[in-house]
């Protein structure tokens, strides 16, 4: 492949982002550093992610419990408006002990890692002949121990788990924007050198 035509995919890859590349980098350092400030207030975040949660439910049930009985005739008004009422129990929990409801949550999360470990295991053993199978099998393993590490911890980790995970997205987050900001720079420069 000539360079012309390597600069031409990266132009079609990068598209307008070289030229505003800035604005990227600043991102991923805004969302490393609050994910750093999360790693240190795992608890706070725990508590503000399912009171969020919450709210973002209750007001959900609210506007599906009014969709329920807006439509005259309509069969499925009773089920409509019944998942309308879990759904405004369950952030009202929520918002009235996000504590707990962490806990619950928290719960669930190690429950349904140990599960699916085992079943990526599960799967991994019965391709075992096919080539990459050992990934497939290492997910399941750190699944499933990251589920029974949560558990063991339980109900202790459930006031830092969520607040964790949050931590570690916007991290994750951070550095992805970092990277692809840092790589339309170097886009960017090639193309002013190639000009």
């Amino acid at each position: 492949m000539s360079e012309t035509t390597v600069m031409s995919e990266t132009g079609r890859l990068f598209g307008a982002l070289p030229e505003q590349w800035g604005w990227l980098v600043g991102f991923g350092i805004l969302s490393t550093l609050l994910g750093l400030i999360g790693l240190g207030m795992t608890f706070g975040l725990t508590i503000a992610g399912v009171l969020l949660f919450g709210v973002l439910l209750a007001v959900g049930g609210g506007v599906q419990l009014f969709d329920a009985f807006k439509y005259r005739g309509w069969k499925s008004t009773l089920p409509h408006a019944a998942i309308a009422i879990i759904y405004l129990l369950a952030g009202g929990m929520m918002i009235v002990d996000p504590a707990g409801a962490a806990i619950a949550l928290t719960l669930f999360l190690g429950v349904a890692l140990i599960a699916a470990g085992v079943l990526r295991a599960t799967i991994a053993w019965q391709h075992q002949g096919q080539r990459g199978w050992q990934w497939a099998a290492g997910g399941g393993v750190l699944s499933l121990l990251l589920g029974v590490v949560i558990l063991i911890g339980w109900p202790v980790s459930g006031l830092w788990v969520i607040g964790l995970v949050i931590a570690v997205e916007l991290l994750i987050n951070g550095w992805t924007a970092l990277f692809l900001g840092l790589a339309a720079r170097r886009v960017k420069q090639e193309q002013s050198t190639a000009a």
